[in-house]
């Protein structure tokens, strides 16, 4: 199996005509804009798509008051020098009356993590990423590395569906104290914001716990858990598992993934690190 590393370099690799692409929900911040950036840089024509998709969020979840700014984005987006077409489609346009097909993963990597508590989130996701891509036609997309059991799910709907998109992760853009960057971090009350730190904390802390040779899955959670209660927030999952099929893990061993969500007051947070050892 091609390690996704692999392919990001080959990926990365800059040729004649690269389209790249940079796809958002818009409400632009430092994280989004460093991947445009990055994409300008390894890319001759770049596009950045600005869409809140509908079918990625559940009944109950924050679709109605997700953040929007078009005009702010578009005035961000112009500062960089390289975007070369901003799509902008409308929900109509995507999921026109009637409209009744949809692009899933079927195994577990969707149920697992944020596929557990959000069940149908990523079908809505390889949904638009999809279509996206289809009218786009671009060599090379661009994500974060925040979201990255959402990547690793694209990389296989991808491949799975002979796409010959390239798929680039990029480092997680943060703030000074360290909470990475995110368009629902607007919610966040100045009390709330400054307990959100911890959940970045609390991966640090877990890095440590493997630099110094602890390798048991379960004593790092259980550590990562026991700081995050501290800070009194909300834990939606604490995991450690494969980077690449994100299937859950005993003992640490080459590398793995440890991820992380919480609600600090009504926010649901995430966030994630990758421990590679000599094992």
């Amino acid at each position: 199996m091609q390690k996704y590393s692999d392919a990001i370099k080959k990926a990365a690799r800059k040729t004649p005509h690269v389209t790249g692409f940079v796809p958002t929900m818009g409400y632009l911040h430092e994280g989004h804009l460093s991947l445009v950036k990055t994409a300008v840089k390894e890319c001759t024509k770049v596009v950045v798509s600005i869409f809140v998709n509908p079918a990625q969020f559940g009944p109950n979840e924050d679709f109605a008051k997700y953040p929007r700014d078009e005009e702010r984005d578009l005035s961000l987006l112009e500062e960089i020098k390289g975007v070369d077409c901003v799509f902008i489609p409308s929900a109509d346009e995507m999921y026109p009356e009637g409209y009744a097909t949809y692009l899933s993963v079927e195994n577990e990597m969707t149920k697992v993590l944020c596929g557990l508590s959000r069940p149908g989130h990523f079908k809505g996701v390889t949904t638009v990423v999809a279509k996206l891509i289809n009218a786009v036609k671009p060599d090379k997309m661009y994500l974060g590395h925040k979201d990255m059991q959402q990547a690793v799910i694209i990389t296989k709907m991808l491949r799975d569906m002979n796409y010959d998109t390239g798929v680039v992760i990029c480092p997680t853009a943060r703030e000074k104290d360290g909470l990475a960057l995110s368009s629902r971090n607007s919610y966040l009350s100045p009390e709330e914001r400054n307990t959100a730190p911890v959940l970045y904390k609390s991966l640090q802390m877990a890095e440590s716990m493997a630099e110094l040779g602890e390798r048991d899955a379960s004593v790092i959670v259980r550590e990562i858990k026991r700081k995050l209660k501290e800070e009194k927030v909300e834990i939606d999952y604490v995991e450690v598992v494969n980077p690449y099929t994100l299937e859950k893990t005993d003992k640490i061993s080459g590398e793995a993934l440890i991820a992380a969500a919480i609600y600090v007051g009504k926010t649901r947070l995430i966030d994630n690190t990758i421990i590679r050892t000599n094992d």
